[in-house]
């Protein structure tokens, strides 16, 4: 008798449970990214997949891809624009050809720190950007984190901006970033990131600019004396969806990617800012390492206004005028 009621009890809730996953279809769902799997994405991406299996009964699952194995970054969000793939993991910087707001995140010393960050990118300003992104075909299901960059060289260590003259700067291919470091008074060079760690060895360029974790598992120290913590950029991950193909799930698939991705950011931002210190430390043992004082940060912003005055009409005055006003509430203003 006590057999047959567990049974009963066990079908009964298998029913309630299948019954409960009903509304989610069976879907893979490709999921690209530049990064390999032990950065800190692979976290957030992880946790998705397991917010997915348990609220979906494993119905709705991620097939991730790294490292670009199936391509790069702006490639993929084009597949997404035309409904041919539907997630990518990409930093904001190369979005600019397809919503020009976005280079707003590009401005050099915008945020002071990760709070800052996160108050604008979780707020409405990030809801501004999230609304330019559908206009361009694409659902924002969040904001991770690529992280603050900062400058390494071969020359000499960055404290003040005049420790920037004639410093030959590899920089990413966008007009903001060449703009920044020309007018700190260096030569900047645009150049392939896959290229960089050759042309920092054969002495074509003496430094460059990124993230900790990328410059310790670039293994730039083997290459660079000097890393300065000049935190002049901050750089948003956006988890991207096609809208063609978001338009085909239902309201429930829906939410249950937003909370994946949600999940997702706050293991992923937490693994970022861990490794980062981490990377920051173990880079403190091979390289010489200085921090660039407040009052020398605002000399080096300072120096770049032009930068604002030059490109603010191109990304437009509103989306800048959204993030300050963000910032101001941030900062107790």
């Amino acid at each position: 008798m006590f057999k047959r009621r567990t049974l009963a009890l066990a079908a009964a809730a298998l029913l309630v449970a299948t019954s409960s996953f009903a509304q989610f279809a069976d879907r893979t769902i490709k999921f690209t990214n530049g990064v390999n799997e032990d950065h800190p994405v692979g976290v957030g991406v992880k946790k998705m997949q397991e917010v997915l299996a348990a609220k979906t009964g494993g119905k709705m699952k991620i097939n991730a891809f790294w490292g670009g194995a199936a391509g790069g970054d702006l490639p993929a969000t084009q597949a997404l624009r035309a409904g041919t793939q539907e997630m990518v993991c990409t930093s904001s910087s190369p979005l600019v050809g397809i919503v020009k707001e976005l280079g707003a995140f590009d401005l050099p010393f915008l945020f002071a720190n990760e709070k800052e960050a996160d108050a604008v990118l979780d707020g409405p300003a990030g809801a501004y950007f999230n609304k330019k992104l559908e206009e361009a075909g694409l659902i924002n299901l969040a904001y991770w984190e690529n992280g603050f960059r900062n400058l390494t060289n071969s020359k000499r260590p960055v404290a003040k901006v005049e420790d920037f003259d004639g410093v030959k700067v590899r920089v990413m291919q966008n007009n903001i970033f060449l703009d920044t470091f020309k007018t700190l008074g260096t030569n900047a060079v645009p150049m392939a990131f896959g290229e960089v760690f050759t042309a920092l060895e054969t002495k074509t360029i003496d430094g460059q600019e990124n993230p900790f974790v990328t410059i310790e598992t670039s293994k730039f120290s083997e290459v660079q004396k000097y890393l300065s913590v000049t935190r002049h950029a901050y750089t948003p991950f956006l988890v991207l969806y096609s809208k063609k193909l978001w338009d085909q799930l239902n309201p429930q698939e829906q939410a249950v990617l937003r909370e994946a991705a949600m999940e997702g950011q706050k293991v992923q931002r937490a693994a970022n800012r861990a490794l980062n210190e981490k990377s920051l430390a173990n880079l403190k043992r091979t390289m010489t390492v200085n921090e660039v004082s407040p009052a020398e940060q605002q000399r080096m912003f300072d120096k770049v206004k032009p930068v604002y005055d030059k490109n603010v009409p191109t990304i437009g005055a509103e989306p800048v005028k959204i993030v300050m006003d963000a910032l101001k509430k941030a900062r107790g203003g």
